[in-house]
């Protein structure tokens, strides 16, 4: 199972660890596509701050950002999972999983970047402030940038199994599973029961104890079917628009009542 997460806004501080080692993080594929959009928004950040916080989308309140990203390959990298904060990985909590579900998510959980394109929970990297919806000066849009290298390097990370899609819009547009991957892979929507509608907080969090509970339980579903009864087993309510054709994904709607 490949379980796709969406990064955070908010990250941790990158701390005193070694520095970040571009070669040594998964999916070699991306290598380049990395190294590109690394030296550019080092670049951006050490020149004009306006025209960087203009390009980055920031508020005056984080312009203090753009320094971070000045000093992304001499700065302290931690893993991913350390890195990345906020609503979906506070209820995931990766933190306080016991050894057994520490390594599954090792394996499974892939979170989207603007700046790295995709890396796994354990990969080492800095603290950093770059949305896939960025467009950069030289290379332009992060989302058509990272397209081509993703078609090369995702599917062989999702090999035969099951992909839960469990990414926000912005990072969809990376890379969208076809063929026989589009139609092993599920994507979820959390919905407020009694108003069928998304609430953003929730939404979030419920991804993440969604996540958790797979982890936890060692549960390993082969395809979208059988996830919809392991959810289920779980505790979840879920609702399944099973693909019209081949060669697209599964929609999953789970169901809470209470939003918090």
């Amino acid at each position: 199972m490949l379980v796709l997460l969406p990064p955070s806004e908010g990250k941790a501080p990158s701390g005193r660890g070694t520095a970040l080692k571009l070669e040594s993080l998964s999916l070699p594929g991306l290598t380049e596509a990395r190294r590109a959009v690394l030296d550019e928004l080092a670049e951006l950040c050490a020149g004009d701050e306006e025209k960087a916080r203009e390009v980055l989308g920031l508020s005056e309140g984080l312009r203090g950002e753009i320094a971070k990203n000045t000093e992304l390959r001499s700065a302290g990298a931690r893993p991913a999972g350390e890195i990345y904060t906020g609503v979906l990985y506070d209820a995931l909590d990766l933190a306080s999983l016991d050894t057994a579900a520490k390594r599954r998510a090792s394996r499974s959980l892939l979170v989207f970047s603007g700046l790295w394109g995709a890396v796994r929970v354990t990969d080492r990297i800095p603290s950093y402030r770059c949305s896939m919806g960025v467009r950069l000066p030289g290379l332009g849009a992060l989302g058509a940038h990272w397209r081509t290298p993703m078609a090369a390097a995702l599917p062989e990370a999702a090999g035969d199994g099951l992909v839960l899609d469990l990414r926000s819009s912005a990072y969809t547009g990376a890379w969208k599973p076809k063929g026989g991957v589009a139609g092993r892979t599920a994507t979820v929507r959390v919905l407020h029961a009694p108003t069928r509608k998304v609430v953003s907080h929730f939404n979030k969090a419920t991804k993440g104890r969604i996540v958790r509970s797979l982890l936890a339980a060692g549960a390993a579903p082969a395809d979208p079917a059988e996830l919809v009864e392991t959810l289920r087993d779980l505790g979840y309510e879920v609702e399944v628009q099973a693909p019209a054709r081949a060669g697209t994904a599964w929609a999953l709607d789970v169901l809470v009542n209470e939003v918090h």
